[in-house]
């Protein structure tokens, strides 16, 4: 809000309205971003560029909370310590963005060393000079995302009262972009991914499968692909019933999702069938992985409802492109080939495709 005796200074009045043109322009830069872009991170990196640039901070980070922890980890930070920031956590409450993350209410600071909720700690860790912070939280229907922190150093300008509502404007642009992103990745999880079991679905494993196979090519490497189908399964079901059985199936899902490398890819191929894509992994990895499988399902405690064992076991089947397929279908049919090998063998094993042959590995 603009004084009188601002009103009164030509000069003042003009820097005035300067600033806020500059203002409006950075907003509908900002507004133009999140309506054209889905990418989360690269709207998060404009919207931060226009606050670098209207508030000039000396060090700025955009802290997101994390879901499973609660816990605020650093999304973007630009600093000269960037590095050492992105490995700190802080907690709920921790710290000036903690409390802002904790409260829901911005804070402006201009000597944060006069006041008890900053956390000395952090700085004294990445040895980093603080003097002035601007914090300001995300907030969507009155959920709070994450915090923006813009902190200045003794040399440079204090931040003012006059930096919070463009922050806070801001803040509220970065958190629909968040929540945007979230919703359609939301979305687009739901159309590649299995309801039951939480790996993909057959119809993107197809088109998985087929990327990296389209890569091995390229950089003349190798991609493995384990089946496996859980033994005699349809007793389950009749024995439990299938209330039961699909719990089985789900928990089976989740298993493979916790126990698989980050590069590798668990899908579940129909029914109680599933495939794992092994991305850059020859046969004797691939061999290794699906051993390391099988003594999961061996120590893993399957349970009923009144607390009954169910002695559940799988039989794997090993395939690798290029060594035993030139393309998609015929890896996904050797693999196969070689997992009914395995059921014909006895169950609860590995076996694995070699020229026209099975090898069954006990």
């Amino acid at each position: 809000m603009m004084t009188i005796d601002q009103a009164h200074d030509p000069e003042r009045m003009l820097e005035l309205l300067a600033r806020r043109n500059a203002e409006l322009a950075s907003l509908l830069e900002i507004g133009k971003t999140i309506i054209s872009s889905l990418e989360l991170r690269d709207v998060l990196q404009e919207i931060m560029s226009q606050v670098e640039r209207l508030l000039q901070p000396k060090t700025w980070s955009l802290l997101l909370v994390n879901d499973s922890t609660g816990e605020l980890h650093f999304e973007i930070a630009v600093s000269p310590v960037a590095n050492e920031l992105k490995g700190i956590n802080l907690k709920m409450g921790e710290g000036i963005a903690g409390w802002v993350a904790q409260h829901g209410e911005p804070l402006l600071i201009p000597d944060v060393m006069r006041d008890e909720r900053f956390a000395r700690h952090v700085a004294d860790a990445v040895e980093y000079p603080v003097s002035s912070i601007l914090c300001v939280p995300l907030k969507i229907r009155d959920r709070v995302l994450g915090v923006i922190e813009l902190i200045n150093s003794a040399s440079e300008r204090s931040f003012e009262e006059a930096d919070l509502p463009l922050l806070g404007a801001v803040a509220d642009f970065a958190a629909i972009a968040i929540d945007n992103a979230r919703n359609y990745k939301r979305v687009s999880e739901l159309v590649i991914t299995d309801d039951l079991t939480g790996l993909y679905n057959a119809r993107y494993f197809q088109e998985l499968l087929e990327y990296e196979i389209d890569r091995a090519r390229r950089y003349n490497s190798q991609v493995s692909l384990l089946f496996f189908d859980l033994d005699r399964f349809k007793s389950v079901n009749d024995t439990y019933g299938h209330l039961v059985g699909s719990r089985m199936i789900a928990e089976v899902g989740h298993l493979v999702r916790n126990h698989i490398r980050s590069s590798d890819r668990g899908a579940r191929y129909g029914g109680d069938e599933y495939i794992i894509v092994l991305p850059n992994t020859g046969k004797q990895g691939a061999m290794t992985v699906a051993h390391n499988m099988l003594e999961r399902f061996h120590a893993h405690r399957f349970l009923t409802d009144n607390g009954t064992r169910i002695p559940i076991t799988a039989s794997f089947g090993v395939g690798t492109f290029p060594d035993d397929a030139t393309d998609r279908e015929s890896l996904i049919r050797v693999t196969d080939s070689a997992m009914y090998e395995a059921k014909e063998a006895g169950r609860d094993r590995v076996c694995s495709f070699s020229g026209n042959l099975t090898k069954l590995l006990l």
